[in-house]
């Protein structure tokens, strides 16, 4: 559990990651999700919704230390640029600059990830649900797909088992969901594609996934199921 909490968030000790932490993936993330709930609903009762939902997504990106963020932004320079072979985009997602795809994209996720919260009312286990299966699908990634790189942190998760991470992941993920009503199932779901629709770009492009993947992956789940949330039901 360990490893899960050190590659998925800011807290604890750096951990070497392991194909066993990602059965932990689902689990942290249905935590982090119910924490940033709380911090939704405090913030509710202290300012106003468009305000609340800006603080959430900050506590958020302080939690996991901008890595997800960050690996939006590499994935969307590397994996949206036109006209590049598999090795140049694997370097372009390797440096440490941002071009105007990162930009564009990580601008676009901020504001639409801070208006879809600022519509809905306070709902941690919403949050709960879509983190869990946000993690589920970079877990599910992980096991089922192979490294497009020679060598990289996320390799280390190489080994691990689909099936038990899945239907774990998934029947948490709805489970919680459930218990928030029809449109958090509807988001869940929907959001799962959109992680599976990233991870199915980057296969496309360079062969597999990265770190960076992963990352993107997990956020475009998030935002694509806040936006299912937020649809006039």
């Amino acid at each position: 559990m360990l490893g899960a909490v050190a590659f998925l968030t800011a807290l604890g000790r750096p951990t070497a990651p392991s194909p066993e932490a990602l059965r932990w993936f689902p689990i942290v993330g249905a935590a982090l999700g119910l924490v940033l709930g709380g911090v939704w609903w405090v913030a509710a009762e202290l300012w106003p919704p468009l305000v609340a939902a800006a603080l959430v997504v900050v506590v958020d990106l302080a939690l996991t230390g901008l890595l997800h963020l960050d690996g939006l932004a590499d994935s969307a320079d590397g994996l949206l640029a036109h006209g590049l072979d598999v090795s140049r985009r694997l370097e372009v997602m390797a440096e440490p600059g941002v071009g105007a795809f990162a930009v564009g994209v990580v601008a676009v996720t901020l504001v639409l990830r801070i208006a879809a919260l600022a519509v809905l009312a306070p709902a941690p286990l919403l949050l709960a649900a879509l983190w869990c299966i946000s993690r589920t699908v970079m877990a599910v990634t992980a096991c089922a797909l192979p490294y497009a790189r020679p060598g990289g942190l996320a390799s280390s998760f190489l080994g691990g088992s689909t099936a038990p991470v899945a239907l774990g992941g998934g029947m948490l993920a709805l489970v919680v969901a459930t218990a928030d009503g029809v449109a958090a199932v509807a988001a869940v779901v929907v959001g799962a594609v959109g992680g599976a629709g990233l991870v199915a770009l980057g296969l496309r492009r360079v062969g597999g996934f990265t770190g960076d993947v992963l990352g993107a992956a997990g956020v475009v789940a998030e935002t694509t199921g806040l936006l299912v949330a937020a649809a006039r039901w």
